[in-house]
């Protein structure tokens, strides 16, 4: 198993209630969007937040990665709403 630190950002955050938590990833989530699937079978809170009815952004170690990027031990994941310009 990996050891990951994951963190939440924005409405995520807030509607979650804690802002970051260390997940041992099995060893069949290798993506971004495997990631997704495993944290929204957490239950319904989570399913709304990471189905893909919603669009959440996510980066690995600080940069910006799509749903294909590839999760390894040790990394640090951030999910986050998209940001919009005004």
């Amino acid at each position: 198993m990996s050891l990951i630190k994951v963190f939440y950002f924005a409405r995520l955050k807030e509607s979650l209630n804690y802002s970051t938590e260390e997940i041992e990833l099995p060893s069949d989530i290798e993506t971004i969007a495997e990631l997704k699937v495993l944290l929204a079978q957490r239950g319904e809170t989570w399913a709304n937040l990471f189905s893909d009815k919603q669009t959440v952004r996510a980066a690995i170690n600080h940069t910006l990665v799509d749903n294909d990027a590839r999760i390894k031990s040790g990394d640090e994941v951030a999910f986050f709403p998209p940001v919009t310009g005004g």
